[in-house]
């Protein structure tokens, strides 16, 4: 039987939703038991989230002045102690985030196995399948079951774990490992904004090259706030100069899954479609009634996008 053993995202005292993702994931494995390490200079309140999420067995949490800041050389060799611990970690997971793509190879470079990378379906405990090609084809791997599984989770593809009547019990780990000193935190440099996080909001509203210039994305900021969204972006919107890159969303982007997605002025380039494809409800304004998006979008309105919008806003009170 599997033993999965989950490392925790989060950021100042605050559990990031994809590692509940991770644990829907982990569920599909019918893992034997299902852990969440927390990694942080003061864990408590970050393990008190994660156990409770239901399908969590147990919250493990290392206390560690050095686990201040998410730094991957840092975290890697205590989540390698904890999986060849007593614990008896069969799979090791870590969201295909930026913090995941980061910390899990190294990982599975120190545990000295091959890493899985954004597993979208479990077929079993150790065959899975992954995108490729932007999200145009679906390969199916498989991982060697004598030895540790190492892989990152595809986010957008598994719904966050809800949380559960009870909550799991939470053990303090004292890791005696030899840090590296070869790497330090220097500052983290990050947008800040009152709007929902991009890559966990149940409703985003994104602009294109459609949108003009910096100043008229201003409309997308204001839709966005009438509907309590997210603002992300096309690549052209980025490259444009109209947002900062960390709104992109797309292959170069952030890969997301939000309940409503909106698409204005965004023709449907195949690279940011491959981002929005678990989308639920995706809804798509562009004056050209011949643009890509179309030919994904649930509800398609063509037209001038300054006209469409005020409508739209009136519509909504």
């Amino acid at each position: 039987m599997a033993k999965v053993l989950i490392i925790a995202e989060h950021l100042n005292g605050k559990l990031n939703s994809s590692t509940a993702r991770c644990v829907t994931c982990a569920r599909e494995l019918k893992a034997e038991s299902i852990d969440v390490l927390v990694l942080a200079d003061a864990p408590d309140t970050i393990a008190a989230e994660a156990a409770k999420i239901d399908g969590v067995n147990k919250v493990l949490t290392a206390a560690n002045a050095a686990n201040a800041h998410a730094l991957a050389a840092i975290y890697a060799p205590q989540v390698v102690a904890v999986a060849q611990g007593s614990g008896g970690y069969s799979h090791v997971l870590a969201p295909s985030t930026t913090f995941g793509k980061d910390v899990a190879p190294r990982v599975a470079a120190l545990l000295g196995v091959a890493q899985v990378s954004d597993i979208m379906h479990v077929d079993d405990a150790y065959a899975f399948q992954r995108p490729i090609y932007a999200g145009n084809a679906i390969v199916s791997v498989s991982a060697p079951s004598d030895q540790i599984l190492v892989a990152t989770v595809r986010t957008a593809s598994y719904a966050a774990a809800t949380n559960g009547a009870n909550a799991a019990p939470i053990e303090a780990l004292n890791l005696a490992v030899d840090l590296p000193t070869h790497t330090r935190f220097v500052a983290l440099a990050q947008g800040s904004s009152e709007r929902p996080d991009l890559q966990s909001a149940a409703r985003v509203v994104s602009g294109g090259r459609g949108v003009g210039s910096a100043e008229n994305f201003a409309v997308i900021f204001k839709l966005a706030d009438k509907l309590g969204a997210a603002v992300g972006a096309s690549r052209a919107a980025v490259d444009a100069g109209y947002v900062p890159s960390d709104l992109q969303v797309g292959q170069t982007g952030k890969i997301i899954a939000p309940e409503l997605y909106m698409a204005i002025g965004i023709s449907g380039a195949i690279q940011h479609l491959t981002g929005i494809k678990d989308a639920g409800t995706i809804v798509a304004i562009n004056k050209d009634g011949e643009a890509p998006i179309f030919e994904i979008a649930d509800i398609g309105l063509v037209g001038d996008l300054f006209k469409i919008i005020p409508e739209l806003e009136q519509a909504l009170g």
